[in-house]
């Protein structure tokens, strides 16, 4: 694994936290977060030893957003410098979303804008009751461009309507009303709701949940009534159990005995 500096990576039996580490900063993002980022987490997906991934923030908060200093270089840049600088965070929130492990987003405090998109590009986000979330590009001129296919996803797009254009802040129980995050925790509770959730996700075979999160994005905009859709799942789960990871876990099943990735945790 790379030394970073911006992040700090830690790892506990399957499970690797990636900290954004600009506690002084509320760890807002700028061009090198950003780039960190998407390598640490394309690393995290060859590393056989991990299971689980948690997305936290270090010091007082999640992620404030965009860095004051990145935005002022930004005002200046031309169109197509400002193209290929929004091409780098849109292929982080993609490496994050489309990553071949779970994701868990542990959000504390602010989460403002890009950090709200990384609530949204997690597949499980526990926040704490302090958690405040906002899109607030709106009040400066601009739009939730990058981040805005996840958040839409994430709470759907009637109420994307709504704080797309409003920029409103989002107390942590709102964001679990309208499901930008999964559940709201006391501060004291946070880490080890986090452990027991990390250590549900890694009980899953590792090609099992890689293949069902390939099932949800064919999901996405599928309906029942298509038929080559359903012909698709059925392709998939055949496929499935024919192969070495689904024979063992059904022998396993059958034996009464954990399979093989269980026993290596």
């Amino acid at each position: 694994m790379n030394r970073y500096s911006t992040l700090e990576i830690e790892h506990q039996g399957k499970v690797a936290t990636v900290w954004m580490n600009r506690p002084d900063l509320h760890n807002a993002m700028n061009e090198t977060l950003i780039a960190e980022l998407t390598s640490a987490f394309g690393q995290l997906q060859t590393d056989d030893t991990v299971r689980v991934i948690v997305l936290a923030g270090r010091g007082k908060s999640f992620s404030a957003g965009a860095d004051l200093d990145w935005m002022r270089r930004a005002a200046g840049y031309s169109e197509a410098e400002n193209l290929a600088d929004a091409n780098k965070l849109a292929a982080m929130l993609k490496a994050i979303y489309r990553s071949k492990k779970p994701v868990i987003a542990r959000v504390h405090g602010a989460a403002m804008a890009g950090g709200t998109g990384l609530t949204a590009v997690c597949d499980v986000a526990i926040a704490t009751a302090n958690a405040r979330f906002a899109l607030t590009e709106v009040r400066l001129g601009l739009i939730p461009a990058t981040i805005g296919p996840y958040v839409a996803d994430a709470i759907g797009w009637r109420q994307a309507r709504r704080y797309f254009l409003s920029a409103e802040r989002v107390d942590a129980a709102t964001a679990a009303r309208i499901g930008l995050v999964h559940e709201v925790v006391d501060a004291a509770e946070l880490d080890a709701r986090i452990a027991h959730i990390a250590a549900e996700l890694a009980q899953g075979g590792p090609q099992a949940l890689s293949a069902a999160k390939d099932l949800l994005a064919a999901l996405h905009e599928g309906s029942p009534w298509d038929d080559d859709l359903l012909a698709d799942t059925a392709s998939r789960i055949a496929g499935t159990r024919v192969g070495r990871e689904a024979r063992e876990g059904l022998a396993a099943f059958f034996d009464k005995r954990p399979p093989v990735w269980q026993q290596e945790q």
